[in-house]
């Protein structure tokens, strides 16, 4: 404990380790935020847990089971207030308060409307100690497509792109596949994979025809996120792998497009300017569905259109060894810069080796 800190290697430790067991629902909780509990006696952690999936237990619940009469006097680390609404589960304050824990220690205030703040009052008008705040910059990143989806009213936009060192996505023909080698294919599957939505073009569909599924190749459990083809006229409704399997496929068309009958998959009009869609309208309607963070899978058109719209939260870019030519397809369409004062200028977050391949995760510089 320091004198601007009222918390101390102890609880930033107990703090870590709850971070850590928030990771593990990354691709199984959403729609829900990831969240982690540590129940401790000092030193000591009596319980522990995470919120696994949507309508389960919370994370709070599954750390007091396992800690049992041991929680009494303990202090709970948990990294998201504890909700105090009755939804599928019950309120995780009152839990906290039943099981008699002294103290409770957040990373940050639920900004759920039903929440934001009611735990922390609930938890304080039984006279238990509330501290938050610690860690809260590694809690806001674990969440931020829950964040966005409550704050912004859109999904946490992030754009995954392949790209040979000469900046092109693909040749002049549009052949693709593949820039990227086998470890950095299968590293895409893992960010499909606590996405809420894969979102394409007709363009994309039509040209490479992908099935936009997560394929981990073990057993890792995983909700599937929702397909999304953006498709003015619906010129792709009965074609593309993007229709078969088990994940859910919705096609976002314009509102005055022919809606065939007997389609197996949802439909939802959104807004067109000019021959474009409005892709904050499409944002909003993901998040009206519940999808906080949304994975672009499309070309040059569709990813200049999101960065142009100044839409683009996360960058997701897979550099291979590789050479492509002046004739080959840019990474962005569209961005029309004539002044270095335009140019977009991003930070890197990340970066890591896969195989022969570089992973770069970059973000837009505020």
């Amino acid at each position: 404990m320091t004198a601007s800190s009222p918390f101390t290697a102890r609880d930033h430790a107990h703090m870590a380790r709850a971070l850590r067991l928030a990771e593990r629902g990354l691709y199984t909780a959403k729609p829900n935020p990831v969240v982690g509990c540590v129940i401790a006696q000092g030193d000591e952690v009596v319980g522990e847990g995470f919120h696994q999936r949507a309508g389960g237990p919370h994370a709070e619940v599954f750390a007091l089971r396992e800690a049992g009469e041991r929680a009494r006097g303990g202090t709970a680390y948990v990294t998201l207030e504890p909700c105090a609404h009755t939804g599928r589960t019950g309120p995780c304050a009152d839990a906290l308060v039943e099981a008699g824990v002294s103290r409770v220690v957040a990373a940050m205030v639920d900004p759920f409307p039903q929440v934001a703040g009611q735990g922390f009052e609930r938890l304080r008008a039984a006279g238990i100690a509330v501290e938050s705040g610690l860690m809260e910059a590694q809690a806001r990143t674990l969440n931020r497509g829950f964040l966005s989806r409550i704050e912004r009213g859109r999904p946490w936009l992030r754009v995954k792109l392949a790209t040979s060192l000469d900046g092109r996505s693909a040749l002049a023909s549009g052949e693709s596949k593949w820039i990227s080698g086998e470890p950095a294919r299968l590293d895409v599957q893992r960010w499909r994979a606590r996405s809420g939505a894969l979102l394409t073009g007709a363009g994309t569909v039509l040209a490479d025809d992908p099935h936009l599924t997560v394929r981990l190749g073990d057993d890792t459990d995983f909700v599937p996120p929702l397909r999304v083809v953006l498709d003015p006229g619906l010129a792709t409704i009965h074609r593309g792998h993007v229709r078969e399997g088990d994940a859910p496929t919705l096609y976002i068309h314009a509102p005055g497009a022919r809606i065939p009958r007997g389609v197996n998959a949802q439909m939802a009009a959104a807004p067109v300017q000019g021959v474009r869609f409005d892709l904050e309208a499409v944002l909003r309607l993901l998040a009206e569905r519940g999808i906080g963070e949304v994975q672009v899978e499309a070309g040059a058109t569709l990813a200049g259109a999101f960065m142009r719209a100044g839409l683009v939260d996360e960058l997701l870019l897979y550099v291979a060894p590789v050479l492509l030519g002046a004739h080959a397809r840019p990474l962005f369409d569209g961005l029309d810069i004539s002044d270095m004062r335009q140019r977009h200028q991003l930070d890197i977050i990340e970066t890591r080796r896969l195989g022969e391949d570089l992973r770069l995760l970059l973000r837009p510089r505020a």
